[in-house]
Parts: structure tokens; sequence; C-alpha cells
């Protein structure tokens, strides 16, 4: 059963007056940025900053993500009341052991929250990820459609996006001021279409920030075995893509990519790039 949602919304940008180069105002808009504290059974777990675009899949997301419910099942209901800027999360039994499983917190890189509970490494060896292969024609289509995007980055900036692809076709875009906000929202999504976890096997994850140790770990989570990054990646985030067989794909614009880990994943099509010497350094 899923669990109910009040989907409240709220208001992603704010237009503001500055002052520009040429000495005149200029009305420009700016992400609204809100803190949303997560309470799990009245039980305050976090603090979240967030554009708040879809808050309640980003709660559902991040406790699947921290791992702190195993199932959709497990949620009851999530309620969010941006008037006081929480959102309280109702279990159906309860979580076990939620003060010794919340106790270890390690900050990471991510902006937004950056924290996440537990020791992130612990799962990494036991994950097995699907053996799902892109191919190059794919990956332009993909970062063509993130291009064709409305986006609030583009009206308002400072912000992420993160999106879930199959091949070419955009299944979900988000938006947050945090990337693995973003990615926890999808994870949300990815949860309430069919009341279990929508298989990632054939999906590609796609983010505007850099794949960090968490963002690697966390598509990893989720089953997509394929990372694309319009930005790079970091040492950390490097080894564990490594450790896990995920490809991770880094400066993705235009025709331009760098794939960093699992190349066998990646088809390659050097005739799409319409470059001698790119076609000769490949065949070298």
């Amino acid at each position: 059963m899923l669990p109910r949602l009040t989907q409240a919304r709220a208001h992603l940008t704010r237009e503001v007056s500055v002052f520009n180069e040429l000495g005149t105002y200029d009305t420009v808009s700016i992400p609204a940025e809100r803190a949303l504290t997560v309470y799990v059974d009245k039980r305050e777990l976090v603090t979240l900053m967030t554009l708040g675009a879809h808050p309640e899949l980003l709660v559902l997301g991040f406790l699947r993500n921290q791992r702190l419910v195993a199932s959709v099942d497990e949620v009851e209901s999530i309620t969010v009341d941006w008037e006081v800027g929480a959102a309280a999360v109702k279990t159906r039994q309860g979580i076990s052991d939620i003060e010794a499983r919340t106790a270890k917190r390690v900050v990471t890189t991510g902006c937004g929250q950056g924290s996440v509970f537990g020791d992130l490494m612990a799962e990494v060896d036991s994950i097995e990820l699907p053996a799902a292969t892109l191919l190059q024609s794919e990956l332009y289509g993909l970062v063509n459609a993130i291009r064709l995007q409305e986006t609030t980055y583009k009206s308002a900036g400072s912000v992420h996006g993160c999106a879930l692809f199959r091949g070419a076709e955009m299944l979900v875009f988000v938006e947050d001021v945090g990337r693995h906000n973003a990615l926890d929202t999808i994870a949300g999504w990815m949860w309430m279409q069919d009341g279990q976890y929508m298989s990632g096997a054939d999906k590609v994850f796609y983010t505007t920030g850099r794949l960090t140790s968490e963002m690697v770990i966390k598509s990893a989570q989720m089953g997509v075995p394929i990372v694309v990054s319009r930005s790079g990646i970091t040492e950390m985030g490097l080894d564990v893509a490594q450790r896990l067989g995920l490809c991770a794909i880094g400066r993705a614009t235009n025709k331009r990519f760098l794939c960093f880990s699992g190349a066998h994943r990646l088809t390659m099509q050097p005739e799409l790039v319409g470059s001698p010497a790119f076609q000769a350094t490949q065949a070298g």
C-alpha cells in the first residue's frame, strides 16, 4: 500500500531587485530556498534545505537512501506543512533502533543538507549492479534533452538539476538547492510508481553537480549502473565507481564527455563526432 502524500507545493522562485554593472536596477528571479524539518513518528530527524518542489518525494527518498526504511509499505503517510516548515512522517510499525541507526553522522561534501547517517561505505561491496550499456548516441540524446528542458536554473540559477533516463528518454526531472536532495526526490519518485522500487537496470542517472562518493553510492543503491554529470568526479567518487563497476561519465556537454570508469558499459560510436583526429585516436 502506497503512503498518503499531502502533495504540498511551495513557490520555487522569488523576484528581487538588483543593482547591475550599468548602475541601474533589474528585477531577477532567485531560488526560494527553505528549511524543511523531518519528523518521523514525532521524533525530529533532520532539517533539509530544499527548493520545495516535491517535498514528499524528497522525504521518502531520503528515508530510503539513508536505509531507514526498506519498503515503501513501511510508511503510512507524509504530511508537509510549509507554514511551520515541517514534514511529519508516520510509519506503520515504527523504525526499529532509530536512535542507534541515526547516531553516527557522516558530514559529506553535499550542498544543502550534506550529511548522511551511518557508514557510507558499509553496503558498497554488497551492491551488484546489472549488466547495462549505453549507446554514445543515447548519451548525446540525454545531454540534449537536458539542454532543452525548461528549468529554474535558466531563470534563477543557484540550483542543481537531476534526471532519470531510459536511454535518451527522460522519465523525471527534479531541481533542488542540493544535488543529493534532487537525487533523493527521484528515489522517492521511483518508489511511488508501483509500490515497489522501480528497477534501475535500464536507467541512467544525470546530474548537473559533481559526482561525489555520496552521489555514486546513492545511484548504486537505486540500482542505476550508469551516471552522467555535467561536472566532474571526486577521487573518492571515482574509487567507489570503480569498485562497483559503475559507469561514471563527467564533463558531458554537447558532444564532449569523459568516461572516468566503467567504459565497458559505453558503446562508442566515434562516427557521431565527425572528427577524423578523434576517430584516429580511438582506432589507436
